[in-house]
């Protein structure tokens, strides 16, 4: 039997407002760049806008909390004027999650699981906002150094679940907490697509599962010489839908807007 498409499937459009980010550093440095281009995001079909104002990417450094903060409070506090979906803010500090969140942030998005700072559960709590945990190996600037687990799936299940025992006993609504197996964060390519075909046993956590895989190196090491990465994105994002994803990380909304489209109406007329 067939697996249905679940039509609260969620497109979380990307909108990096940092100068190192891996696919668009540089693009929407100016508050009105940005905020221009997440009402672009919301034109095309996001579900949720997601804010980055730090790399995170394999070996970026860190910025301090008040360069990220400086990035992206006032980005957050006009956009959400603008646009009539949430806002979620991609950190791993508490005091730029608590800044995001004063400014009507209804989401953090944690790439650390609360590793890096776990008093970020504490801030969410107290807004009764939602948390996305994500499983990564260790630091930026470090996690693909030295990339070994003794089950990847079994390991990442692991963290997830330590991780939201840390949300939950900080006041977390543990229906308001969102997984994301990490995609890209200390994984070899081969531990990527392992992800991917495995999101079934990361839902068997009970929470909703967020997959982030546009444009990266899973696609491009591949095939370096092609450095047009969207087909593959749509194609293993429409897999991961069909695995079981709840919310897509993507850079190209109007993409996945319609590939979310044609996987539904697959649903609808299928005997």
């Amino acid at each position: 039997m067939k697996k249905e498409i679940d039509s609260s499937v969620q497109i979380m459009g990307i909108l990096n407002v940092t100068p190192d980010s891996f696919y668009d550093g540089g693009k929407y440095l100016s508050v009105d760049k940005a905020v221009q281009k997440g009402v672009e995001l919301v034109s095309e079909g996001a579900h949720i806008i997601d804010i980055g104002g730090e790399s995170t990417r394999p070996g970026a450094k860190t910025v301090s909390v008040n360069e990220e903060i400086d990035r992206v409070a006032l980005i957050v506090q006009k956009l959400v004027k603008e646009v009539d979906i949430p806002i979620s803010v991609d950190t791993r500090k508490s005091e730029v999650a608590l800044a995001s969140l004063e400014c009507g942030a209804k989401i953090i998005n944690d790439v650390s699981g609360l590793s890096y700072d776990s008093n970020i559960a504490k801030v969410v709590a107290k807004f009764d906002a939602s948390l996305v945990l994500m499983h990564s190996l260790g630091e930026p600037e470090i996690m693909q150094d030295n990339i070994c687990y003794s089950n990847l799936i079994e390991d990442i299940l692991l963290f997830l679940k330590k991780s939201i025992s840390k949300a939950v006993s900080s006041g977390v609504n543990s229906k308001k907490i969102i997984v994301d197996p990490g995609i890209g964060f200390g994984k070899s390519v081969e531990n990527n697509y392992t992800i991917i075909n495995n999101i079934d046993k990361i839902k068997e956590l009970g929470y909703q599962v967020l997959i982030g895989l546009s444009h990266k190196s899973l696609i491009g090491k591949l095939n370096m010489k092609n450095s047009n990465r969207l087909p593959a994105t749509i194609a293993l994002n429409a897999i991961a839908i069909n695995n079981g994803a709840n919310i897509i990380r993507v850079h190209d909304v109007k993409e996945h807007n319609l590939i979310l489209k044609s996987m539904e109406m697959l649903n609808r007329v299928k005997k």
